[in-house]
């Protein structure tokens, strides 16, 4: 072991007493109240649509004229697509776009607006300027972005229309260059995060205040229910409002409404708790850079999932350890199986697999698939948005409200979703198909995560463009505009249901062994024309009247047959 005191040779020469050992740091002690970033605004809630991301010197002039514009226009404090696309100057189904995203990464469910879709759909206008606040976001740049690039410029083009360090490597170049050490950890991401909330808190919170007789800072108050509006960027813990630890807003009688707070009083309060936040991340990132024993992170890492001793954790007394999200990362030509009670939270996250089929039998909320590559990944339920980003050569089998497939090649997307596709970035050669598997508890699992097996748009992607402005790196100028490569529809013959393996026994297998989507008739028909004729084969074998050296020799010959095309499946 590296800390263990090695005894000296016995020739060796007596060495001098050594210096008392440091002792070392204490582990850094979480402020009272923690305060983080909500991943999903961040990761889930960004569209690369020009007219919604404004100029950071003019953002907050700009958002507070459109405050007044959408005020006029939606008397009540709601707005809708129709409303929003007016005043943004957007066209109709960019704006029904823009509220369905919203929907998709509130933390709680609003009845008015529901998931964003329709003519009576409505968010409220607080939630619309949070959310096109944030769009001015730009995401963490890779630390020696283009360090190893020269090694594998032979495996990938080295130029790209996104012409990133992300999409100008291939998830195979990621893992021969070893570039992985220079991603962005979930922490560094977190801390970018919570940085650009402390940069822009004033102009949030000036942004949503109401106005009221008085001078200075009096001028400007919150309500407590305009204050749980920002718990759409950042969070206490889960199923802590941000009103319960505000010291301001702290037991409140429900039955009579909390005075309002002026803004500076908010201000200082969330700059304080930023900073001790920001601080006390900064410490446990270095500590755990330096090697030093500090508490668990909690996100619950699925690496040792096929181990029969996983690694245990103990959960701090501190509620915002919490992170909620569940990772499966790193696994390499095998099969990893996770059901309902194998999954913490609400979100998965599937990381850099290779060669592999992951399979999530369970209900989430979000799901994320990242740098993986001739893989297949079943997602069984997913009830807000499914991500996927920078895969290769990767079948996906989702059953989901929403996708967004961005910079993807060679992958195909078996798909049973609620609304369409949003496809965006430097895309090759994608293909969607319908959703074509089962297992007993997915039923139930759809219904649990609300999504509708009856309505199933797959075939219609949404197309946006190919650079993405919330990246930090450069772009080449005049490309912002340039659509996105679309999706093309899997040739029916090629169309396969996909076994999953009944690993349980689950009685329930036969009688619930159908699609819950409904295939389309011509992909219906060449099912049907399969069955046949695999029927026939059978009836054709039985009949055979041969030895039983010629039997084997005959099953031998298929099966060799079955794995050629079981390889040119990739």
């Amino acid at each position: 072991m590296a800390d263990e005191t090695l005894d000296p040779p016995p020739d060796a020469a007596p060495s001098p007493s050594p210096a008392p050992a440091t002792p070392p740091a204490p582990p850094a002690t979480a402020p009272a109240v923690l305060l983080r970033p909500r991943r999903e605004a961040f990761e889930h809630g960004l569209l690369p649509i020009p007219k919604l991301i404004f100029p950071e010197g003019t953002l907050a002039q700009t958002l507070t004229q459109l405050r007044e514009k959408l005020a006029a226009a939606a008397p009540g404090g709601r707005v809708g697509a129709a409303a929003l696309a007016e005043a943004l100057q957007i066209p109709p189904e960019q704006a029904a776009l823009a509220l369905g995203t919203l929907a998709a990464v509130l933390p709680a469910e609003d009845p008015a607006l529901g998931d964003g879709a329709g003519e009576a759909a409505a968010a409220d206008v607080r939630d619309v300027l949070l959310f096109l606040y944030v769009q001015s976001y730009k995401r963490l740049v890779p630390r020696n972005a283009h360090k190893d690039s020269p090694a594998v410029a032979d495996v990938w083009p080295s130029t790209s229309a996104f012409d990133g360090y992300l999409s100008a490597l291939s998830p195979i170049q990621l893992v021969r260059s070893n570039s992985r050490r220079f991603m962005p950890s979930q922490a560094d991401e977190e801390i970018h995060q919570l940085s650009y909330l402390q940069k822009h808190m004033p102009n949030i919170l000036t942004l949503l205040a109401d106005s009221v007789e008085g001078e200075g800072d009096d001028s400007l108050v919150l309500t407590m229910e305009t204050f749980e509006h920002l718990g759409f960027l950042i969070q206490f813990s889960e199923g802590t409002s941000l009103s319960q630890a505000a010291t301001f807003f702290a037991n409140s009688d429900p039955d009579m409404p909390a005075a309002p707070v002026p803004a500076s009083q908010v201000l200082d309060w969330m700059s304080q708790n930023i900073a001790s936040s920001l601080e006390y991340s900064a410490e446990r990132s270095a500590a755990k850079e330096s090697n030093q024993q500090t508490v668990s992170d909690l996100d619950v890492t699925m690496a040792e999932a096929n181990t029969s001793h996983p690694k245990s954790s103990t959960p701090s007394s501190n509620p915002a350890y919490y992170r909620n999200v569940t990772f499966v990362e790193g696994f390499s030509k095998t099969s990893v199986v996770k059901h309902a009670s194998d999954v913490k939270g609400n979100s998965i996250k599937v990381l850099n697999c290779h060669d592999s089929v992951i399979y999530i039998l369970a209900p989430v909320k979000y799901a994320t698939v990242y740098g993986c590559s001739d893989a297949t990944v079943v997602l069984g339920a997913v009830g807000k948005v499914v991500k996927v980003e920078h895969c290769e050569r990767v079948h996906i089998i989702a059953a989901a409200k929403r996708i967004c497939i961005a910079n993807c090649r060679e992958c195909i997307f078996y798909l049973g979703v609620n609304h369409q596709p949003l496809v965006l970035g430097d895309n090759h050669k994608l293909q969607v198909a319908p959703f074509n598997t089962c297992y007993p508890q997915l039923r139930d699992h759809l219904i649990q995560a609300g999504v509708d097996p009856s309505v199933n748009r797959w075939d219609q992607p949404f197309v946006l463009g190919v650079v993405d402005p919330h990246d930090s790196l450069s772009h080449p100028a005049g490309v912002s505009d340039v659509k996105a490569e679309s999706a093309t529809c899997l040739d029916p013959d090629l169309f396969n249901n996909f076994l999953i393996p009944n690993w349980f026994g689950d009685e329930r297998q036969e009688t619930t062994n159908c699609n819950p989507f409904p295939l389309p008739e011509t992909y219906g028909a060449f099912q049907r024309k399969k069955r046949s004729a695999l029927e026939d084969i059978q009836k054709t074998f039985r009949e055979l009247q041969i030895d039983e050296n010629r039997k084997r020799e005959l099953a031998t010959a298929l099966h060799a047959q079955f794995k050629d095309w079981l390889y040119g499946m990739y």
